[in-house]
């Protein structure tokens, strides 16, 4: 996919977005109102086109993530978020709906009844245990 073809790069060249932040290498903005889960539910995205934590630029992720604490705290400080669900998925089989690396920030308060994480299990294994297969390829 193009940078041209992605949806995210579009919205950042058009600049047509509900923005909430937008910094050098990050941005953050408001999701259309139907794929909003909660009221300040907030996309974080790099400026930087890649798909997934996988092919990130370190600078990029750097600057996401960093975009993402500090709404995490604006949500506190500001909606009364008592607690906040980051929620990335990346690459082929993760169930990522833009080809763009993005998270979503979900504030929660006490009074939810909605839970915003996965209740399905994977059903694949792996040869190997997981925990050694792991530590050997970061080592």
């Amino acid at each position: 996919m193009s940078v041209i073809e992605c949806v995210f790069c579009e919205l950042m060249s058009s600049g047509d977005a509900q923005w909430v932040k937008q910094d050098g290498d990050a941005v953050a903005f408001l999701p259309l109102p139907e794929g909003s889960l909660a009221p300040g539910h907030t996309l974080v995205v790099p400026r930087a086109h890649c798909v997934g934590v996988q092919d990130a630029d370190p600078q990029a992720l750097h600057a996401s993530i960093d975009l993402v604490q500090r709404l995490s705290l604006a949500m506190s400080s500001a909606l009364g978020a008592t607690g906040v669900v980051v929620l990335n998925a990346s690459g082929a089989h993760s169930g990522q709906s833009v080809n763009h690396l993005h998270f979503h920030v979900v504030p929660c308060w006490a009074d939810d009844e909605a839970t915003f994480w996965p209740s399905d299990r994977s059903v694949h294994s792996v040869a190997g245990e997981p925990r050694t297969l792991l530590a050997e390829a970061l080592s």
